[in-house]
């Protein structure tokens, strides 16, 4: 299954979610993008250092939601309802395969927790953000027997 992991600028939150679902299912089909990313930007350093601690790399540049990106994913995984919210009404046409993280972690369409952006905080902001992303990323595993 092709999964799409999306959120604002694409150096935080989605690549942490993109680089820990790929380390726990190697092989796995899985990008990452962002609704207002600038193109080719670096992850945070301290996203890199977290995923580092955790013996998880993570090579990475930013890119933007992209009609293709969308039509290769299969799911398409947001870090928070506004994110699903501009995405459905951009790209209706893919509405199935919309969710939060959180929602399809726990088949739950009325979850309503967001994982929050840990950007321009310090490391042990993100490592609560990739701990979140971890708890969330299993049961999505476990959800999809991937």
């Amino acid at each position: 299954m092709n999964i799409l992991f999306v959120c604002t600028g694409n150096t935080c939150r989605s690549p942490m979610a993109e680089a820990i679902l790929r380390h726990k299912v190697p092989g796995a089909y899985v990008k990452s993008a962002g609704i207002f990313a600038a193109e080719k930007a670096a992850a945070s350093p301290q996203a890199l250092t977290v995923l580092s601690e955790k013996g998880i790399e993570l090579d990475h540049e930013s890119r933007l939601v992209t009609e293709s990106l969308m039509e290769w994913a299969e799911l398409v995984l947001t870090m928070t309802s506004a994110h699903e919210e501009l995405l459905l009404n951009q790209y209706p046409h893919y509405a199935g395969r919309i969710f939060t993280l959180k929602a399809y972690a726990n088949d739950e369409a009325s979850e309503q927790g967001d994982i929050a952006d840990p950007f321009g905080g310090d490391v042990t902001l993100y490592k609560e953000t990739a701990k979140q992303l971890e708890e969330e990323i299993d049961k999505v595993i476990d959800k999809l027997k991937i």
